[in-house]
């Protein structure tokens, strides 16, 4: 962890807003970027400071011991970078959404296939048991993309829930925060209190997340110091499942209208050639190309630091 230049940190807060730009996607995780960007067994490590022994630190040694033990500029820059990214770039997320899916679930298809040759790459030992991880964390991934979404709903206790199943998807690599809260039904109410400002709901759901990444990164550093090999494995098996997610060609089943737009609700992957839109193929290609090439670029600058 150690010390960092305000230069430093200022990387770490870029790393933060691709995580927060990821996470404002439904199909790709933040935590897919944090692993990519050789920030994550950190990030786990950093949450898992706060704790009970916290309060213990400053009434002891004062606010100065208690920021050092949680690592706090590091997690500082980082929410700070996700916070910028989802007040930001949510308007124009939405928006290509809507107007330009292909394109954008292009880029992040190539994005999400390099990840996945990223973090096989950490898996020291394949033997039986890291090959039946990688089969669970797929199949799991897959089934849960597949799931229906439930009716958006409003109740404050429903989506505290939200938010703490949404935060342990978004700092797992491979299930998307933002996914989850579309299949709880969750996604629309959440995104139009960010634009509204509305804080009753927004509050609600950052209690949650904060009850949710308190508890789930605890599991994920224990995993991790315990039995790293399998944990990568499975973490890479979610990130193959949910390729089917992001595919960038669909037909829509279901959809519903909200705000006077329409917004699928159940789609199932097609090819390129039977798409009814505009397959804009070639863009599409070379996005995804892009996409792919981005995570070797940030690989690379990683690894000169």
């Amino acid at each position: 962890m150690g010390n960092r230049s305000f230069l430093q940190y200022l990387i770490l807060t870029l790393k933060g807003i691709a995580m927060g730009a990821a996470d404002v996607v439904p199909g790709v995780s933040g935590g897919t970027i944090a692993f990519i960007s050789g920030i994550y067994e950190e990030l786990i490590t950093s949450i898992n400071q706060v704790n009970v022994s916290l309060l213990k630190t400053l009434r002891t040694q004062g606010l100065a011991a208690m920021w050092k033990q949680v690592n706090g500029n590091f997690l500082i820059s980082i929410f700070l970078g996700i916070a910028i990214s989802i007040i930001t770039l949510a308007k124009l997320i939405s928006w290509l959404l809507i107007n330009h899916p292909v394109l954008l679930w292009s880029f992040f298809f190539g994005l999400v296939i390099a990840s996945i040759i990223f973090v096989a790459k950490g898996i020291e030992k394949w033997n039986i048991a890291a090959f039946i991880m990688l089969a669970l964390g797929t199949v799991g991934a897959y089934y849960i993309t597949q799931l229906p979404p439930v009716e958006n709903t409003e109740s404050l206790p429903y989506l505290f829930l939200s938010g703490a199943l949404a935060i342990c998807a978004m700092i797992l690599p491979g299930i998307s925060g933002a996914f989850i809260l579309v299949l709880l039904g969750s996604y629309k109410t959440i995104l139009d209190a960010v634009h509204e400002r509305d804080i009753a709901i927004l509050a609600t759901v950052f209690t949650g997340a904060v009850f949710g990444i308190l508890s789930f990164a605890r599991l994920l550093k224990w995993m991790f110091q315990h039995y790293k090999n399998i944990t990568l494995a499975l973490l890479t098996g979610f990130i193959i499942g949910s390729l089917s997610k992001i595919w960038p060609w669909k037909e829509v089943l279901t959809s519903k209208v909200f705000d006077g737009k329409t917004i699928p609700v159940l789609e199932k992957n097609v090819s390129p050639l039977s798409y009814e839109g505009d397959p804009q193929l070639l863009w599409a290609i070379l996005l995804a190309i892009l996409g792919f090439l981005l995570i070797f670029m940030l690989e690379k600058l990683a690894a000169k630091k």
